[in-house]
């Protein structure tokens, strides 16, 4: 079976859809698209040094999608922001940070974004084999009662002493806490460029007002959109947003007597449309048309993993993304098909028939 067979198989009735569809919206041209020349085209433009730009290219060169201008990140923090019991019962042998490394090695990884704790544990034997991504900080599910909250877990130079090539961060956008976690994490990104570290942004929405009825407003491609715009801001070279699944809401905070942010009706007149790939090719749109590259979530383990990664990754790049981010999907299921999976969510950005819509 061939590479676009394959996707066509595991998009099942949406494949027309998906890989034959022309963006009615934004076009292609307005926007800075991956390619094996990105760091020098756009990269290189920028105010970040040497030493970031050649980490960059070690992230952007290294396992499968080498070279090409996109990226498959293997993001294990969920030890932490879920807890490990959670997270590892499936697989126990990811409780030792050995494995969680080997996955990402073994499934042909860009890099591995994953704790300190893990990271540091394996640096002297892994910092030189396969680019690390170290998560700085973390929402912890231990405090009573549960709150949402990203606090920082070690030090920028830390990060660096292990090997690592970039830090990764959240920010709640949205959240009572965002305010603090912005400037937070603005000034570790600096650090981290200073000391020639890339920076990766987890451009998260969080609020309950954004839950309305039976809608849930946290994957809205007008205020993750927003969320990305934020992101970029305070330098983050790469953004990592959860795929849009609904737009619309900015209209749906605003309505009887309530006033949330702003909005301009061509949002979503002319700058998208309902299609998936319009939602997320707005999303790109808000990374400064692309400079820094989006990458969205692989989303949590079901029963149909394997489509649904394809699908994610598909609409990703066909919208102009930069990749895709997926962690629980591989390490929770058999090593062996973790490795696979990864490989072929890797594929669909391999596939050269797979296009820029």
């Amino acid at each position: 079976m061939t590479q676009i067979d394959q996707i066509v198989h595991y998009l099942g009735a949406e494949a027309e859809a998906l890989l034959n569809y022309q963006s009615k919206a934004i076009p292609r041209d307005l926007l800075q698209l991956p390619s094996s020349t990105f760091i020098d085209d756009v990269y290189g433009l920028s105010d970040r040094n040497p030493q970031v730009l050649r980490n960059l290219g070690c992230l952007f060169g290294h396992g499968r999608l080498g070279g090409t201008g996109y990226l498959s990140i293997l993001p294990i923090d969920q030890g932490i922001e879920h807890s490990a019991g959670a997270s590892f019962a499936a697989n126990p042998l990811y409780f030792d940070p050995v494995n969680i490394v080997k996955l990402a090695m073994e499934g042909g990884c860009n890099g591995v974004a994953t704790t300190f704790g893990v990271l540091g544990a394996v640096s002297r034997r892994y910092a030189h084999k396969i680019p690390f991504v170290v998560k700085i900080n973390h929402n912890e599910l231990l405090t009573y009662p549960n709150k949402s909250d990203q606090v920082l877990y070690g030090t920028v130079r830390e990060a660096w002493n292990l090997g690592a090539v970039a830090v990764g961060a959240t920010v709640y956008f949205g959240s009572p806490e965002s305010s603090r976690q912005i400037v937070e994490i603005a000034r570790a990104f600096e650090e981290a460029h200073a000391l020639g570290m890339a920076t990766i942004l987890w451009c998260y929405i969080r609020n309950d007002a954004f839950k309305i009825g039976d809608k849930d407003y946290h994957q809205s491609a007008d205020l993750t959109g927003q969320a990305n715009h934020l992101g970029v801001t305070i330098q983050a070279d790469i953004i990592k947003q959860k795929l849009p699944e609904l737009n619309g809401g900015y209209r749906a905070l605003n309505m009887e007597e309530s006033s949330y942010g702003k909005l301009d009706p061509r949002m979503y007149s002319e700058l998208t449309t309902n299609h998936p790939i319009d939602l997320c090719r707005y999303q790109v749109l808000n990374c400064f048309c692309g400079r820094a590259g989006l990458i969205n979530s692989g989303g949590a383990s079901g029963k149909h993993d394997v489509e649904d990664a394809v699908r994610t990754a598909v609409i990703n790049k066909r919208a102009g993304g930069t990749g895709l981010i997926s962690g629980r999907k591989a390490f929770q299921r058999p090593m062996e098909e973790g490795i696979q999976l990864l490989k072929t969510i890797q594929d669909v950005y391999l596939c050269q028939d797979v296009s820029i819509a």
